[in-house]
């Protein structure tokens, strides 16, 4: 027998915009959280899953439902929706729609559930649930999310109704604090962590994100990855390395050391194999130490809007269908693409785009164009395949609130307190595009020959001391000392060359009564691959080979960069500023063959190197 669809509908006025409200009411995974549906178990087919259905599985009435859920549909920040198709439990098919409309003063929610039932007992017992309990939960949560979003908070600090500390975990969390605040962080940034920990939801807690908290605290991300880091050492936190697809950015899998990485990766719900790299597919995230509080928290949605964040619109077109929909885009680069169909085609959102887009999935190429659309404009969808198509337009910018393998691998401080991360021997992982620099001390044989042994060896000592503590001030680490040369590694050219400028006029001053040194600087930014050697992280390929040979064309006082670092906008910026005297030449660079590579050489103004001791500087070196 065949039961009829049952339609619930609820509506709200709500203070805040349908922008404002999005991220927290597009956030499913959190929503089931919030209103008490039970935690989700994927499920396993021999016949495989297309345009991202899931099997999936869940608990409730003291039974078992069991499902096939169909892709979201959503069009940022207007609506979203779901749709099951049930194989077991009371339920034969469920569908869901939120709506946000824009009104004076704020939102039109409207919230519906579309249930058929299964059998007699279904038809008795879920409108039951949902008559007495669903509506005024819904309520409730919507009515939270509304709060906050006028508030301008962020759903990273929502709070737990309950928290349950491990055994003796209250009173480790306050002596670790102690210990926390003898380091050289802010204390109120402390007390933020702490505060977070004590009263933090579990979601919240089991995946929080340095960069994130700092700009919903309002302070320095550098400082709160700090804290992050240094409460890790303790054994405050623990931090975890995601693995993320590069399509729909998801987390495919999670290690708590990069021995754990692997380089191949799959994704299911993108049906793709895909190579791990430092600079996109690898994020650090934290949780709090099982020691304090221990968190059981499971997946509650696997495939609402705010899974894929960058998807400002998701729709699923029957061969030969179109739709007309209006997103509200970001100025930027998209792209729009199907999982059917191989590559996709560009779009850029700017005021100069036009007012109506067709974009058109055919079983050819897609256009080799890219269009320009308002961020307001009309989008129409045309299906012209014989196969249903999943339309997926992303923003292809990656999140800057992701701390990247890449970023943290290159902070000294990280290096210093996590020294024994290193990936699996024998395994190499792309880092993409860092900032590689050489050094070495001119005239350094001769240094110990002039004033002795022990003395010379401490001044080289000092010299290292003085180039650690510049290079972390800017962001980068000391990746290895070779004699009295170092190789560091930098995210960026700019911050390279600022650091060594400082090491450099603190050298060649002679201060606290050590003799005036002369450094030579080489730089080069490229590509690199990670590698360990020597239980350690290092770094291996031609962009540090090349960085490698130009630290000999340096003189002393001077920095040789390649073209890539030359010609590097934040570089151009930091010459003006600094007024730096630049120099080309052309040269051959040993092991890259007969080919001839432009350099260049910067010079600080000479007043700016003051040496305490000319004769003796023209002694030593000269």
């Amino acid at each position: 027998m065949a039961y009829p669809e049952l339609h619930f509908h609820w509506e709200w006025q709500l203070k805040s915009t349908p922008e404002e409200l999005w991220p927290f009411v597009s956030d499913t995974n959190r929503f089931n959280h919030d209103t008490g549906a039970g935690v989700l178990e994927k499920r396993t087919s021999d016949t495989p899953t297309v345009n991202a259905r899931r099997l999936l599985r869940i608990y409730a009435f003291g039974m078992p439902f069991e499902w096939e859920e169909e892709p979201y549909e959503w069009v940022r920040p207007y609506y979203f929706s779901a749709v099951r198709h049930y194989t077991k439990g009371l339920v034969a098919q469920s569908r869901i729609l939120t709506e946000m409309k824009s009104i004076p003063g704020g939102t039109l929610l409207s919230h519906n559930v579309w249930i058929r039932p299964r059998n007699v007992v279904g038809r008795i017992a879920v409108p039951l649930q949902i008559k007495l309990n669903s509506g005024r939960i819904f309520e409730k949560v919507f009515q939270d999310y509304d709060q906050r979003a006028v508030k301008g908070e962020a759903m990273p600090l929502a709070l737990a109704e309950a928290v349950e500390f491990a055994p003796g975990g209250e009173e480790r969390l306050m002596n670790l604090r102690e210990r926390l605040l003898n380091e050289d962080v802010k204390p109120a940034l402390v007390d933020r962590l702490i505060e977070l920990i004590k009263t933090g939801d579990e979601i919240t807690l089991a995946k929080m994100r340095p960069y994130l908290l700092a700009d919903t605290w309002g302070v320095s991300r550098r400082e709160a990855l700090t804290v992050f880091l240094l409460a890790t050492r303790l054994g405050l936190l623990d931090l975890q390395w995601d693995l993320l697809c590069p399509l729909c950015r998801g987390a495919k899998q999670s290690s708590s050391s990069l021995s754990g990485l692997t380089p191949q990766v799959h994704c299911d719900a993108c049906n793709i194999d895909f190579t791990v790299n430092f600079e996109r597919s690898v994020e650090l995230t934290f949780k709090p130490n099982a020691s304090i509080r221990e968190l059981s928290v499971g997946d509650f949605c696997t495939g609402g809007p705010q899974v894929t964040p960058h998807i400002a619109m998701q729709q699923l077109m029957q061969p030969h269908e179109e739709g007309t929909l209006q997103p509200i885009l970001e100025k930027g680069r998209y792209r729009v693409r199907t999982l059917m169909l191989r590559g996709g085609q560009y779009v850029r959102v700017g005021l100069d785009g036009e007012d109506h887009l067709t974009l058109t999935a055919t079983s050819e190429d897609w256009p080799n164009v890219e269009p320009i659309m308002k961020p307001n404009a009309t989008l129409t969808l045309k299906n012209v395949t014989d196969e249903e198509q999943l339309f997926i337009l992303e923003r292809l910018a990656w999140s800057d609130q992701v701390v990247t393998a890449a970023e943290v691998t290159t902070m000294q401080l990280f290096r210093d307190l996590f020294s024994s991360e290193a990936l699996r021997p024998g395994e190499q992982i792309s880092v993409g595009r860092l900032t590689i620099l050489f050094t070495d001390l001119r005239g350094s044989t001769s240094l110990y020959r002039e004033i002795g042994d022990a003395p010379a060896f401490g001044l080289v000592m000092n010299h290292f001391d003085v180039l650690k503590s510049a290079i972390a001030e800017e962001g980068g680490a000391i990746v290895k000392t070779i004699g009295d040369a170092v190789m560091a590694v930098f995210p960026r050219p700019d911050s390279a060359i600022r650091a060594i400028l400082k090491a450099q006029k603190k050298l060649a001053a002679g201060e606290d009564g050590n003799l005036p040194l002369r450094l030579k600087v080489g730089i080069h930014y490229g590509a690199c691959i990670a590698v360990t050697l020597n239980d350690r992280l290092d770094y291996f390929g031609s962009t540090v080979n090349l960085a490698a040979r130009l630290e000999g064309f340096s003189t002393g006082n001077d920095i040789v960069v390649s073209a890539e670092v030359y010609f590097d906008p934040s570089v151009s910026a930091l010459v003006r500023e600094k007024s730096l005297e630049t120099e080309s030449f052309l040269t051959e660079l040993k092991g890259f063959g007969s080919n001839l590579f432009e350099l260049w050489r910067f010079r600080m103004p000479e007043d700016l190197f003051v040496s305490a001791d000319s004769e003796t500087t023209h002694k030593l070196f000269l």
